[in-house]
Parts: C-alpha cells; sequence; structure tokens
C-alpha cells in the first residue's frame, strides 16, 4: 500500500475520532444547557470536516466512493466503540459484536472483486 491508499485512512480516523466527541461527548455532561452543547458540537464537527473532506479527495484518487463511504462507516464503529467504552462508560454486548461483525461482513463485499 501507498501513502495515497494510507493517507486518507489516517485522515478519517482522526475525523471520525472528532465527529464522535462532536455527536455524543456531550453524553457525559448532560446536565450544560443544549444550546452550549450544540455550540461546541459544531465547533468541535468543524475539525473533522477540515480532515474528512481531504480525506475523501485523495482517497477518491485510489478508492471508489462506495470504497470511501464504507471504509468511513467501519472506521466510525471502531472509534464509537471504544469511545462508548472508555468515554462513557458503557459495556459492549455480543449483540453489538454480531451487529458489527455482520457490518464487517458487508464491508468485505464493497472491498471485493466484483461477483460473477
Amino acid at each position: 500500500m501507498t501513502s495515497a491508499h494510507i493517507t486518507p485512512i489516517l485522515l478519517l480516523v482522526a475525523s471520525n475520532v472528532f465527529m464522535t466527541f462532536a455527536w455524543y461527548g456531550h453524553l457525559a455532561h448532560k446536565s450544560k444547557p443544549l444550546l452550549i452543547v450544540i455550540m461546541v458540537s459544531w465547533g468541535i464537527a468543524f475539525f473533522e470536516y477540515c480532515l474528512a473532506v481531504p480525506a475523501n479527495r485523495m482517497g477518491h484518487q485510489v478508492y471508489s466512493a462506495a470504497e470511501l463511504k464504507t471504509m468511513q462507516e467501519v472506521i466510525t464503529l471502531v472509534i464509537f466503540a471504544l469511545f462508548a467504552v472508555f468515554w462513557l462508560g458503557e459495556k459492549l454486548t455480543i449483540n453489538h459484536a454480531i451487529g458489527f461483525a455482520m457490518i464487517a461482513g458487508g464491508a468485505w463485499f464493497v472491498f471485493r472483486a466484483p461477483l460473477g
């Protein structure tokens, strides 16, 4: 794999960390006023866009749009699972693992050679 293949993945990982905090970080601070939470989330999301847009622009040179979206979804699930456990203190269940595995199976089909 070349840097053209790896750089977009690294940027998508970083962007997903920002977006997970923008969308779900406030759940650990439910006493904060909603308007403040929205403004802070928008501020965090700005940095997500600053990483995701270049990731997709660069990535589209070597990946299809469907592959980029699939990567983003799988990365999102991994980041979110870690976030849920370590930031929100939630437990992942066997049902989560099964659901995530099914999504990973779908991703496998996106990246494999076309059938038939």
